[in-house]
């Protein structure tokens, strides 16, 4: 089983180198439809894949709005998630242009727009429960999707040398309490945080992981895009920053948005399945900046609006811009 030490290791590795699917059920516990003032307490477990060295699988999209759906003369703005393959160490062909946007302040709020969102997958058991609607699923080991602001206070809090176990430990772990409070007329959750004491599983969830085994975090990450779907991702890009309706043709058998169904006889692309994820958060709609390299990621769902810039006056700005370099 995984250490603490191996994780404290790979997350500074990973410092010193900067400087999914849903199965239709209620797997994934929303925390944040908590009400303001309330809390839940987590227990995280391990992940079921023992090649990963955390206890939670990265995720990051990139979301593409687009100006309605071609052929439908009344349908609204869209937005498509499409995965950013910088996930597997590939070069993802949006950033490669939205990178070069943060160095025009005119385009900076194009390229927050742009640039990818993350989310961390984790599972584990709600041991406090702040939903009222909420009915835990037969199988209680639930998934959770975390966003930045909760992840930093995971992630910094296991760099600590008074952590001594795991928190994901069967007999000695920790649980984790998740507060919300507002900030600025965001949900705030810089007060969740480790509980200070440790406590062994109950013979309950011992028995739930035992009947029903621990999940493999990377089922419930986007497929990793082949060349083919680069392609596409690059032209839906493009087309959404020309300010274009989706085109369920051109695009229908890759990535739809949300509960578009794929065009009659198309057959299913290799490379690529729509990937519903949970809607932006209000803990992901936090503005958080963060140095260009890795560029701010208010997680704000985009919209497409009259009256700004529009898209061809900032592709000309773009292309001028390298064209002169």
């Amino acid at each position: 089983m995984t250490s603490l030490a191996d994780i404290r290791q790979r997350l500074q590795a990973a410092e010193s180198k900067q400087g999914g699917q849903t199965s239709g059920d209620n797997a994934i516990y929303p925390h944040w439809n908590m009400e303001e003032g309330g809390s839940c307490t987590l227990r995280f477990l391990p992940d079921g894949n023992d090649k990963n060295t955390f206890f939670w699988a990265e995720r990051a999209m990139i979301r593409l709005p687009f100006n309605g759906i071609k052929g439908q003369n009344d349908s609204k703005n869209v937005l498509v998630q499409v995965p950013c393959v910088e996930m597997w160490g590939d070069s993802c062909p949006v950033l490669a242009e939205v990178r070069t946007w943060f160095k025009d302040a005119s385009l900076e709020d194009m390229g927050r727009k742009y640039w990818k969102k993350r989310s961390y997958v984790f599972q584990g058991f709600v041991r406090e429960d702040a939903l009222s609607d909420d009915t835990t699923p037969e199988n209680p080991i639930r998934r959770f999707i975390i966003g930045p602001q909760i992840f930093n206070i995971i992630k910094s809090s296991l760099m600590d040398p008074d952590m001594e176990e795991l928190p994901t430990d069967f007999t000695a772990g920790l649980d984790f309490r998740i507060s919300k409070t507002s900030k600025g007329g965001y949900a705030d959750y810089s007060t969740s945080k480790w509980t200070r004491k440790e406590t062994p599983l109950t013979a309950e969830e011992q028995a739930a992981i035992d009947a029903h085994g621990l999940f493999d975090l990377s089922d419930f990450l986007p497929k990793r895009p082949t060349e083919e779907g680069l392609r596409v991702i690059k032209e839906m890009f493009e087309a959404s920053v020309d300010g274009e309706a989706y085109d369920p043709e051109r695009f229908g058998a890759y990535y739809r948005p949300p509960g578009m169904p794929a065009p009659a006889g198309s057959s299913p692309a290799p490379a690529a399945k729509p990937v519903p994820a949970p809607a932006a958060t209000p803990e992901q709609a936090a503005p958080a900046p963060e140095p260009v390299a890795e560029a701010p990621e208010p997680d704000t769902t985009p919209k497409v609006e009259e009256g700004t810039q529009k898209a061809e006056d900032i592709l000309a700005m773009i292309r001028s811009r390298q064209n002169s370099a």
